[in-house]
């Protein structure tokens, strides 16, 4: 394999340690998409967000990081991946900190919101760096299995994180906490991190990165608003045709374009989009499980934030365990599609576990802390190769845009999780005003897990009935 440059991969005096930097860089970025659920009820009090509206705080995030992925990846392909690197970790510190110092709800919203922008920039040069630099196998496997530890282990580490910032400080340091860490991984990628130079003659798509932003901010505002308007209202539907109509002027300009920011040969290859389907429809379960967990401990089950952020962390052990013990084992042995599909299986496995027995009165260790070890094997096993299936660019000006689109949909999956699943849950407690608020909030979050449940499913369908063709594995 080359890189863009069509050179031989970059080389470092150590890829592990380049390795490690680039999964902190992760890290930081992923657990941001998590660190504020468990704080969002004490920032939600303090800025004071309705409870209709608090997903902006997470889907803020998610959107823009979401929506400008494709750009960033194509940035990473102009100026050189590890430059874009570094803007973007740079960039998201200066966020973080804006929005630690946030005085009301719109400004933590902003903040949050160009907490994305660059996380967009800075997450796909990781991704296609891992890509790049290990290309052996055996090497290969093992890598993305370490890396994909960070964007497994990332949420639940957030909600740790958050539980322990915000019981200990200030849910403001949810946010300021990523200032040093940012510094310390500005320092290690200048040491350790190989610089990779410009693709030569390419241009930004600006009208394909307009057009994808606005489609995904009205479908995604469209999910998360439709309970407080009502899906008949004219501005919800409005909204979903728009954003109808922005995807499929986004798809046709992409064959128009010289530079397009999402080449359509990357769809034409069945594992790469059964992998893109996989994480869509993952993502779309996890975020959604790790926010209606936090508020069945806190709010239902009355934990405090500190206990609640350490009740996930059996979540991260459990998915790091299985996906560098067992998932890079397996990995160049066994065909991507079997592990990403029984990853699938076990994720709506651990919904159905939920579904058939959260009440106001369920325990840890009798119900979540199952659903919480099964989630972890599914997850471990299915993050490695989704992420080796998305990034395998047989052209290697591709590796870019092929990286960002598995982010993206990542994203886009994690999006409309919040906020469909936030509207289930909520439209259940305004049907219900007489039920007890404890068990009309189980209730919601049960009736949430079923439509999460129905979506894994579909997408582990649709990842076995997209077979390879007989060239590939």
């Amino acid at each position: 394999m080359t890189t863009a440059q069509g050179s031989a991969p970059p080389k470092t005096s150590n890829p592990w340690w380049g390795l490690v930097t680039l999964a902190s860089a992760q890290l930081m970025a992923t657990l941001d998409s998590t660190i504020m659920v468990i704080a969002l009820p004490s920032a939600q009090e303090d800025v004071g967000l309705g409870d209709a509206s608090r997903h902006w705080v997470l889907t803020a995030y998610a959107l823009t990081l979401g929506g400008l992925l494709l750009l960033g990846g194509r940035i990473g392909d102009l100026i050189g991946r590890r430059r874009t690197l570094l803007i973007g970790v740079v960039g998201f510190a200066a966020a973080s900190a804006l929005g630690g110092a946030a005085a009301n709800a719109t400004m933590l919203i902003a903040a949050r919101a160009l907490q994305g922008a660059f996380a967009a920039v800075l997450s796909p040069s990781t991704l296609s760096l891992v890509s790049i630099m290990f290309t052996e196998p055996k090497a290969r496997a093992r890598a993305f299995a370490i890396f994909s530890v960070a964007l497994i282990s990332g949420g639940a580490v957030g909600l740790i994180l958050g539980g322990i910032l915000t019981s200990q400080l200030s849910w403001r340091w949810c946010l300021y906490i990523n200032v040093p860490i940012a510094i310390a991984v500005v320092v290690a990628a200048l040491k350790v991190v190989p610089r990779t130079r410009p693709v030569p003659g390419g241009r930004l798509d600006l009208v394909g990165a307009v057009l994808i932003g606005a489609g995904r901010t009205a479908l995604v505002y469209a999910l998360g608003d439709a309970e407080r308007h009502g899906w008949g209202s004219p501005l919800i539907l409005g909204l979903l045709a728009a954003a109808v109509v922005l995807l499929a002027m986004f798809a046709f300009w992409q064959t128009r374009t010289p530079n397009p920011l999402l080449p359509l040969r990357l769809l034409a290859d069945r594992v790469r989009v059964g992998a893109n389907l996989a994480v869509v429809a993952s993502q779309f379960a996890m975020l959604g499980m790790f926010l209606f967990m936090t508020y069945q401990l806190q709010s239902v089950m009355r934990y405090p934030a500190l206990e609640t952020g350490l009740a996930f962390l059996p979540y991260v052990v459990v998915s790091f365990l299985v996906s560098t013990q067992l998932t890079a084992r397996l990995l160049p042995r066994v065909a991507p599609r079997s592990l990403i599909t029984g990853g699938l299986l076990m994720i709506a496995a651990a919904q159905l576990l939920l579904l058939a027995g959260l009440t106001p009165d369920s325990s840890y260790l009798g119900l979540l802390l199952p659903v919480l070890l099964v989630f972890g094997v599914g997850s471990g096993l299915l993050m490695a190769p989704v992420m080796s299936s998305g990034t395998r660019a047989d052209n290697p000006s591709d590796a870019g845009a092929a990286a960002a689109l598995i982010r993206t949909t990542q994203q886009v999956g994690g999006a409309l999780g919040a906020a469909l699943l936030n509207t289930v849950a909520v439209g259940y407690l305004a049907a219900h005003p007489l039920e007890d608020a404890r068990s009309a909030a189980a209730h919601g979050y049960v009736a949430a897990s079923a439509l999460s449940a129905a979506v894994v499913v579909a997408g582990a369908v649709c990842v076995l009935l997209l077979r390879p063709q007989p060239s590939t594995r």
